[in-house]
């Protein structure tokens, strides 16, 4: 049976998933690691990968952070008592000073927090979010434009 591939980011722990979007759509200026509170057929599901954070995003209420939208597909095998839910409202796990710097970056004109990376650490699921402005339609076309030319120049540079 072969190894799964260990992805490594700059958070240090083995990826789970990653939200490619959200880089694409959203200048992010600031970055929190936020602990989440989970049921155990959803630890199960992450650990064989099945997690999408594309259309997640994060809210506070009550002075606390949660995360609406992201999927966790449960497995084939749960469990007949449990009722999985794989879109479920889940609570993040922050420090307060960390949700009032959150709150007050929020509180800006277009800025929105966003699930950028779940990841494994210590044997814990941890969560990578994000304070990013929307791009524009032309910032779109000018990060495009120069990641071609980052990828062209090494291909000129590796070719000599």
């Amino acid at each position: 049976m072969a190894k799964k591939n260990k992805k490594k980011k700059g958070h240090g722990g083995q990826s789970i998933a990653r939200n490619k979007v959200a880089f694409h759509d959203y200048f992010i200026e600031d970055t929190f690691e936020a602990g989440m509170v989970l049921e155990g057929w959803e630890v199960k599901s992450l650990r064989d990968g099945r997690a999408q954070l594309k259309e997640g995003y994060v809210f506070i209420k009550n002075g606390e952070a949660w995360m609406s939208g992201a999927q966790i597909t449960p497995l084939l095998t749960a469990s007949t008592h449990i009722h999985p839910n794989a879109t479920r409202v889940r609570k993040l796990l922050l420090h307060d000073y960390e949700i009032v710097k959150l709150k007050a970056e929020v509180d800006r004109k277009g800025y929105s927090i966003l699930p950028l990376s779940l990841y494994w650490k210590n044997n814990r699921v941890k969560l990578e979010i994000g304070v990013g402005k929307g791009k524009k339609q032309h910032d779109k076309r000018a990060t495009e434009k120069e990641k071609d030319w980052n990828r062209d120049k090494q291909r000129v540079l590796k070719g000599r």
